[in-house]
């Protein structure tokens, strides 16, 4: 007969789903590339990506696993035995067992205690060791050699067990008395055992009542999941943008970009991720002006991103944006390769300034122009990425990509447009880390050498600072510019967050930048600024109004200055 114990099954895996899904969030918000956090957060140490199994199959008490960290408890799943059956097989014992006045019987009767008054499994607390109702199930689990679920086959010593344990080990113990009277071997019953549970029964049945309608709520719900899931291993996450824009010199435009994420999981240590991207074309204000000339340092600029919104100029045509698959051939080790590898998915990633659909707007803010070079990130490229974590303070990472390496005609995987790169990270606690890092790259025959610091600190609840920046050299003959460049850029970016800033939930942040400082081109240096005021209406969609400044566009002192408000509103799902 199978056993009783998948009564808090059903719970434990709705636990289980739910704690999956929500990230765990830090004391401010840590904004980050969605695909990412599955990527290559989720591959975290000890790595355990859920499967259709574990959400809509989990045969354990996995709300103890959450609540007291215990081991998993691993049951076979079995419909729970309803008291109003066990009442009837206690019917049929003959009168010899009986028998009220046991002193185990006596002891139950006489105690006032506030167990005694449960109406609702949600009523209960933790049943301490020093309850009658822990000593009186302790000792039936132990006579009866009731299997209670734990990996050792033991009651688990003295410890507190949670409300879904107890009810769980309480009808598992009903399910084995059951048994025995079902066949034939009522003999090995103690009179003393049957009284008590017949009061364990009468305390304790609205609580199992209550589970046991969840169940067969959980039942439906599950059934409901099952036939609308998207696939068995596949997650589908899905991000639009639609955000009206105006400013200087520029009509009233809507730009808006629609991403789908397709999470492939094969193994349970391995995930393959496809992301699609498609947007309107549209450009803003910031992006007008960098286009009149040679757009040296807008969205798509030819030597950084210095722009406007990040998700402006988006193609109206569908393409693959990403599509790498990771594993993890060591517990602190993330490998992961692929046609479409974009390098901010694994290096330069401030907490509070790397996803553009959450806090900053302009790609300048989001990553370090240098070391994230843009033909390469906002396009993808064939390679190959390492995430090793060194230690608990100490992580190394690594990767190359071709923008052309799909393409044998254009050269390959080892042609021009590519990038290799190198980051160490220091996490001084876990409110401040600090990254060291070095890109190489060929764009446009131009060999390009940087490097950068990136650097972050959580100062309390409500605020956090972050900082960027990088020097570097682009040398030789540009094919696309038809000219010869010796330049050595600086970058800088710093910037402030607050969340629950006047409205709770809400994220605001500011920041100041110069993207490209260098004397050999133009004849000024551009600055841009940012403000914006994120306010989450759900989880499903947020509304941020954002203002930009950028003064100087293109290192051109003749170029107006630029104002922009932009409202994005953002939809996922």
């Amino acid at each position: 007969m199978r056993r009783i114990n998948w009564v808090a099954g059903g719970l434990g895996s709705l636990s289980l789903l739910a704690q999956f899904s929500l990230k765990a969030e830090a004391e401010l918000p840590h904004s980050s590339n969605s695909s990412l956090d599955l990527a290559v957060d989720t591959l975290s140490p000890p790595l355990r990506l859920p499967s259709r199994v574990d959400i809509f199959n989990s045969a354990a008490l996995a709300k103890a696993e959450i609540e007291n960290g215990s081991t998993l408890l691993e049951f076979a799943p079995d419909p729970a035995i309803a008291p109003a059956k066990f009442t009837q097989s206690i019917a049929q014992l003959p009168s010899s067992f009986s028998n009220p006045t046991a002193p185990v019987a006596d002891s139950l009767a006489t105690d006032d205690s506030a167990m005694a008054q449960i109406n609702s499994v949600s009523e209960l607390s933790d049943v301490q060791p020093t309850d009658w109702a822990y000593q009186a199930l302790k000792s039936l689990v132990e006579r009866y050699g009731v299997v209670t679920g734990y990996s050792d086959g033991t009651f688990r010593g003295q410890r507190a067990l949670t409300r879904y344990e107890f009810a769980a080990i309480l009808n598992a113990v009903f399910v084995k008395v059951n048994d025995l009277i079902t066949t034939n071997q009522a003999s090995d019953l103690d009179p003393e055992d049957i009284e008590t549970l017949r009061q364990l029964q009468s305390t304790f049945s609205p609580a199992l009542n209550d589970l046991r309608d969840r169940l067969a709520d959980l039942d439906g719900r599950t059934s409901e999941l099952e036939a609308n899931q998207f696939s068995t291993t596949t997650k589908l996450q899905g991000q639009a943008i639609f955000a009206p824009t105006i400013g200087t010199q520029a009509p009233l435009e809507l730009v808006s970009r629609v991403r789908l994420d397709l999470l492939t999981t094969l193994q349970p240590n391995a995930l393959l991720l496809t992301q699609l991207e498609m947007g309107n074309g549209r450009t803003d204000a910031i992006g007008e002006v960098h286009n009149r000339d040679q757009n040296l340092l807008g969205t798509t600029g030819l030597l950084a991103d210095g722009g406007g919104v990040e998700y402006a100029e988006v193609t109206e045509t569908p393409r693959i944006r990403k599509l790498y698959y990771t594993f993890r051939p060591q517990p602190n080790l993330a490998v992961s390769i692929g046609p479409k590898i974009v390098p901010s998915d694994f290096i330069d990633r401030n907490p509070f300034a790397n996803n553009s659909g959450v806090d900053f707007s302009s790609g300048f803010f989001v990553n370090n122009p240098l070391i994230v070079q843009n033909q390469i990130d906002r396009f993808g490229g064939a390679g190959i990425a390492l995430d090793w974590q060194l230690s608990d303070s100490w992580a190394l990472r690594s990767l190359y990509a071709a923008a052309d390496g799909n393409n044998p005609q254009q050269g390959g995987l080892f042609s021009d447009r590519s990038q290799g790169s190198v980051e160490l990270e220091y996490s001084i606690n876990s409110a401040s880390s600090v990254q060291l890092q070095y890109t190489s790259a060929t764009l446009n025959d131009t060999q390009i050498e940087a490097a950068g610091i990136n650097a972050q600190w959580a100062i309390d609840r409500t605020v956090a600072v972050f900082g960027r920046y990088g020097f570097g050299s682009y040398q030789g003959f540009n094919s696309v510019l038809a000219q010869n460049l010796d330049l050595h850029p600086q970058t800088w970016a710093l910037g402030v967050v607050f969340r629950n800033l006047v409205i709770p939930g809400s994220l605001a942040g500011a920041a100041v930048g110069q993207p490209f400082i260098t004397s050999n081109l133009g004849d000024a240096t551009q600055t841009n600024f940012e403000l914006f005021y994120n306010l989450s209406i759900n989880e499903h969609f947020s509304v941020t109004p954002t203002f930009m400044l950028v003064t100087n566009p293109n290192n051109n002192a003749t170029n107006p200055d630029i104002w922009q408000s932009t409202l994005r509103t953002v939809f996922t799902f």
